[in-house]
């Protein structure tokens, strides 16, 4: 009998490294995603060489795009403004840098945000467009806390010191008490602390002079003030509001209590009430 010769089941060379490649995890990685990836950057390689074909595509992702976000949904038409005065809603207006209707895509809510953040008047601000293609700002104002006189005009400031406004004159806005003087915009708090405590004298109030970007004077009518000391003015005017209501130091021909020590509070007299004390007093000695 003829004896069969059984095939080697051992794999060729060849066949036993292309098993031992198969077996590497970057080989298996590089078969099943570098080749398709070369491939098709090869295609797309090619087909983009040409000039045409670049151009015509870049036509057909604007058009799709143009599509996409000039859809109804997407589109802005109207800005509606919540909060402010009808000065500070035409100084918004004023400002806005976009033509409505415009998409939401187009539009930079930081950018208008900051800008209207910008306006004196403005203290907060804060965007969203709601449905139906509405972009409203909400806003809140400064409140006018008083009249800055300096050497450029009249201002009206908030709380913090802020210029919010500009005046012609004093009368435009008569129901703020007015602050004078170099620097009287960055003690704001304080002057508003000083007139909280002027209540009592307030008939006779007619606003806070900055004194060397330091203190305040206190200014009434009849020319007389109350100089203020640059620690604690709150409650040096009080006692001088004590005095008042015991003494009627105010009522009489003085022209200033000078509080800046407090240990020795000092009155100014006029020039006619020193003379009748100077005469009174020349009086006296004779008749002794």
């Amino acid at each position: 009998m003829q004896q069969v010769t059984r095939p080697d089941p051992a794999p060729s060379r060849w066949s036993y490294r292309f098993q031992r490649l198969m077996l590497t995890p970057v080989f298996r990685l590089a078969l099943r995603v570098g080749v398709p990836f070369c491939l098709t950057l090869g295609v797309v390689t090619a087909y983009l060489a040409d000039e045409s074909r670049r151009e015509a595509l870049t036509l057909k992702l604007t058009d799709l795009r143009e599509q996409v976000v000039t859809r109804p949904e997407f589109m802005v038409s109207l800005l509606a403004v919540e909060g402010a005065s009808t000065g500070i809603e035409e100084d918004i207006r004023e400002i806005f840098p976009y033509d409505l209707p415009a998409s939401s895509f187009d539009l930079d809510l930081a950018h208008v945000q900051e800008m209207i953040r910008g306006l004196p008047a403005v203290a907060e601000a804060s965007l969203r467009i709601r449905q139906g293609g509405v972009l409203l700002a909400k806003i809140t104002e400064r409140q006018p806390a008083a009249i800055w006189r300096h050497h450029d005009g009249l201002g009206v400031v908030d709380a913090e010191g802020v210029v919010v406004d500009e005046l012609d004159s004093r009368a435009a806005r008569a129901d703020l008490p007015l602050i004078v003087g170099q620097g009287a915009d960055r003690a704001v708090p304080e002057a508003l602390d000083i007139l909280q405590a002027a209540v009592p004298l307030e008939d006779r109030l007619r606003g806070l002079v900055r004194m060397g970007e330091r203190r305040w004077d206190v200014v009434l009518d009849r020319g007389q003030r109350i100089l203020l000391p640059e620690a604690y003015p709150v409650q040096a005017l009080e006692r001088v509001i004590v005095l008042e209501e015991v003494q009627e130091a105010l009522a009489r021909d003085v022209v200033a209590i000078d509080m800046r020590l407090a240990e020795r509070p000092t009155l100014r007299m006029s020039e006619n009430a020193v003379e009748e004390w100077w005469q009174v007093t020349k009086m006296t000695v004779e008749a002794e």
